[in-house]
């Protein structure tokens, strides 16, 4: 019985084992064998990742973008969860309907759509000289703030699916209690339900904040150079200077960040407090 238990378990995890092997560890290896090798064993690489201003200044602007996008989501996410956890039944389907929406379309076409929106002849700079509160077109297009609002309306529906299927969760019983025994609103919802949904918000937090590491397409169309992003930099490095070295540097740089991040987040929030 033990053997046999021992080969249906092999059969089973055998093909996702060999998957990811082929498609993660391999790769991966490689990229560490690039940053590593040329083609001798050298560290020039990381010796020029660590004094390199440019790569310094990327860096400290991919994580600072991608800290400020998380924390928008948070503050705009969190409150749309709620409402959704304690809407009747007969209207979150619709609402959840409408949040899941821009998922079927490409975050390309969204990018596009904010280009559109955003340029000097676009919608929004049409609207605030109609108004009157512009005497000439403001520049949102290739700026910082482009890209957060165009990052943020991508990641939104991800933190508030996510704090909603924590939220769901917990008994609608237990805040009644709390204010039966004279707790007010407000104290009923940050001494009862928000402990209880705080893992789903930093489950969502730290998928948003990983994903923001990794964005390519939306600070490329609409930071402009003035905004490159370390995935940005990646792609430069590989096909304009051809420094395949240096690029792989810099990705294993973004998934150890990316690690580490996993690791302080399972060592602060515990399983058994993200499931309440």
């Amino acid at each position: 019985m033990s053997r046999r238990r021992s080969l249906q378990l092999a059969l089973l995890l055998g093909p996702a084992v060999a998957l990811i092997g082929l498609l993660f560890l391999y790769p991966l290896f490689g990229v560490m064998k690039q940053s590593l090798f040329n083609p001798g064993f050298t560290l020039e690489s990381f010796d020029k990742l660590a004094t390199s201003p440019v790569a310094a200044i990327v860096l400290r602007r991919t994580f600072l973008l991608a800290l400020t996008v998380t924390l928008l989501c948070c503050v705009l996410g969190y409150p749309i969860a709620y409402y959704l956890a304690t809407m009747s039944k007969r209207w979150r389907a619709f609402f959840l309907y409408l949040i899941l929406l821009p998922f079927w379309i490409s975050v390309l076409i969204r990018t596009y759509t904010w280009m559109v929106l955003l340029g000097r002849e676009g919608l929004v700079n049409k609207a605030l000289l109609g108004l009157g509160l512009v005497d000439q077109p403001v520049q949102m297009l290739f700026t910082g703030f482009a890209v957060h609002l165009a990052m943020v309306q991508i990641l939104l529906p991800i933190m508030i699916l996510t704090c909603f299927a924590a939220m769901v969760e917990i008994d609608p019983q237990l805040v009644r209690a709390a204010r039966t025994l004279g707790a007010s609103p407000f104290k009923a919802f940050a001494r009862v339900f928000f402990p209880m949904s705080i893992g789903g918000a930093a489950a969502g937090a730290i998928i948003c904040f990983i994903l923001s590491l990794g964005f390519y397409v939306t600070p490329a169309l609409l930071g402009g150079r003035r905004n490159i992003m370390l995935a940005n930099l990646i792609d430069f490095e590989v096909h304009q200077t051809l420094n395949w070295s240096f690029a792989s540097a810099l990705a294993l740089v973004l998934l150890a960040a990316t690690l580490v991040l996993l690791a302080l987040f399972r060592l602060v929030a515990p399983e058994r407090r993200l499931h309440g």
